[in-house]
């Protein structure tokens, strides 16, 4: 679309925060309901991106506009779904399958993967096991349950940020432990990217194994930044 406003602005309302675009509401382009969040700090940085917009606007070009419209059209409405959808993650996490060899990236995974398993047994209650290889391995039902009720214990902008970064991830611990706060997504992206990084170093860099990595980053970076905003 062509740029049609001149000014973006927060305009606060008992139910929450909209953007306005020389006075007009911004709308979801489903419905065309107002755009409305809860913390002043999103509504803000949403009013930065389309202030900042150029004379041609994508949607693409609006990322916290994207996500936000996402948590109230989609998520909101029926989060049970997303919360299953995350949950299936925990099933199969990243952390929980290593490397049989070489002994080299065995250690690395362990010394760098097993604090946040222990940080999700500890903190979630979801102690996970570990296997070698790639053959599916059961997780504890118990811990299956305590996953999906951390997850049920998150807003709608939280469940759609996590909607972006454990499906990047492959790992819903390490993207609890971005929502808790307990890890950075940045530094969660190196985590997940651990096997590749080592591949890297022994054989080199590969094209498009680094352009999806950078992808990824993007993406982790732009979920993490709007957890934090969604928190106030």
């Amino acid at each position: 679309m062509r740029r049609f406003w001149t000014r973006a602005e927060v305009a606060s309302s008992p139910s929450g925060f909209g953007i306005l675009l020389d006075g007009r509401p911004v709308r979801l382009p489903e419905g065309g309901a107002p755009l409305q969040v809860a913390a002043a700090p999103l509504a803000a940085a949403i009013a930065e991106e389309w202030q900042a917009a150029g004379d041609e606007v994508a949607y693409a070009d609006l990322p916290l506009t994207r996500l936000a419209g996402t948590a109230q059209a989609r998520v909101a409405p029926d989060q049970a779904a997303s919360v299953a959808a995350l949950a299936a993650y925990g099933a199969s996490d990243l952390l929980c399958y290593r490397a049989e060899a070489p002994a080299e990236l065995v250690e690395r995974q362990a010394r760098a993967w097993q604090p946040w398993l222990d940080w999700a047994a500890l903190t979630l209650d979801a102690p996970l096991s570990v296997t070698a290889g790639v053959m599916p391995l059961a997780q504890p039902e118990l811990s299956l349950a305590a996953l999906r009720a951390a997850l049920q214990r998150q807003t709608a902008e939280a469940l759609t940020a996590l909607g972006v970064l454990v499906p990047a991830l492959g790992s819903l611990v390490l993207g609890l432990a971005v929502a808790d706060q307990a890890l950075l997504a940045e530094d969660a992206v190196a985590l997940a990217s651990l096997d590749e990084l080592f591949q890297a170093e022994l054989w080199g860099e590969d094209a498009e194994a680094a352009a999806r990595r950078q992808n990824v980053r993007a993406e982790a970076l732009l979920a993490g930044r709007f957890l934090a905003l969604a928190r106030g």
